[in-house]
């Protein structure tokens, strides 16, 4: 069994999220079904493979990370093209690598980072509706570029994470956090750089700078939640479209394209 990372990227609009569940069809569950296909083995087998987290329905990846054990001797770029031919266009392999067993997707990451982008124009433009939040109101940039500095560092994050996680620690280290605009294309970017993050909590993040942004809560809000660690408080979840894993980062990144 040869071990091997792979950098991929997805559109997850068609897709019940990134992680194999029974309620709809999922990234994890397509690369799997290739993997085996590709593999050839026969019906009821199976080549589990493990991500370096999981993404909601509708969230789509420019830089998530898998990996895998094949069951035969094979070229790391053939992985790559024979899977590439047998996924949906949805789905692509950027990159595969041979690693060491002792890779982990998952726990051999270091760092994280996702964009989130936001349409400010009047009405939704048709070509961004599946891949951004349509924000026609006004907004004010500095406000919200100040505000996002008090979330930089090492904070509990409770506030800023759904009642449905599972996890019970949720201190987690942003090392970055800001928001940029592009005039010219009518949109935002939020982007957050961390050493993990927890279910909802960028998209809790950017639902509330948007409301300090214009104007329904005061530019000391995300200070003030982190005090008072009450998910209530905060504001909506922004939706799943706008959200995007950029990349994941590895003390001994495997990946040539880094």
């Amino acid at each position: 069994m040869a071990r091997f990372a792979a950098k991929i990227e997805y559109d997850g609009t068609s897709y019940v999220g990134y992680q194999v569940q029974p309620n709809g069809w999922t990234i994890q569950a397509a690369i799997e079904e290739a993997l085996v296909k590709m593999a050839k083995l026969p019906k009821g087998e199976h080549i589990p493979t493990s991500s370096s987290g999981r993404t909601d329905s509708g969230v789509h990846a420019l830089g998530q990370v898998i990996h895998f054990d094949y069951p035969a001797p094979i070229k790391a770029d053939n992985i790559r093209r024979a899977m590439n031919s047998l996924l949906d266009p949805s789905i692509r392999f950027l990159e595969v690598v041979d690693v060491n067993d002792d890779f982990h997707a998952r726990y051999s990451a270091t760092a994280k980072q996702y964009i989130y982008r936001v349409d400010t124009q009047q009405y939704p433009d048709p070509f961004k509706r599946l891949y951004s939040l349509h924000h026609p109101y006004r907004y004010d940039l500095e406000k919200m570029s100040r505000a996002l500095e008090s979330v930089v560092g090492e904070h509990d994050f409770t506030s800023f994470c759904s009642t449905k996680t599972d996890k019970e620690n949720k201190v987690r280290h942003i090392y970055e956090a800001d928001i940029t605009e592009d005039k010219e294309n009518s949109e935002l970017q939020f982007r957050f750089y961390g050493n993990g993050f927890l279910y909802n909590m960028i998209r809790i993040l950017v639902g509330t700078s948007l409301q300090i942004g214009n104007g329904l809560k005061p530019e000391n809000e995300l200070q003030r939640l982190l005090e008072v660690k009450n998910r209530k408080e905060a504001g909506p979840t922004a939706p799943p479209q706008g959200l995007y894993l950029q990349f994941v980062e590895y003390k001994n990144n495997p990946f040539r394209n880094k």
